[in-house]
């Protein structure tokens, strides 16, 4: 995998509280690209993050209707990945800065 593709793969890491409680558990979440697999995933974060990944689960987040102001749209779809790290290592969103 090239490093440009490395990039691009990770869209954002998702911060809501139940990333923020399973990051307690060494387990963090990100949106990542429609066409994301497992092992690129992997990849991914071991070599941005510098860390050793355990597991990678990914889920396809559907998309939903909305009606505003009597008008009929949609919000898109998205995939989610869950990277359980091995023991000892972890990332620090937050104090990366």
């Amino acid at each position: 995998m090239n490093e440009e593709r490395m990039l691009q793969l990770l869209v954002a890491p998702q911060m809501s509280e139940k990333a923020m409680r399973l990051s307690a558990d060494s387990q963090y979440v990100f949106e990542v690209l429609s066409d994301a697999t497992k092992p690129e995933i992997k990849t991914a974060v071991e070599k941005l993050f510098n860390v050793q990944v355990k597991n990678v689960r990914v889920l396809n987040v559907r998309a939903q209707g909305t009606h505003f102001r009597g008008r009929v749209g949609a919000h898109s779809g998205w995939k989610k990945a869950y990277v359980t790290l091995k023991p000892g290592f972890t990332i620090d969103f937050i104090g990366a800065a």
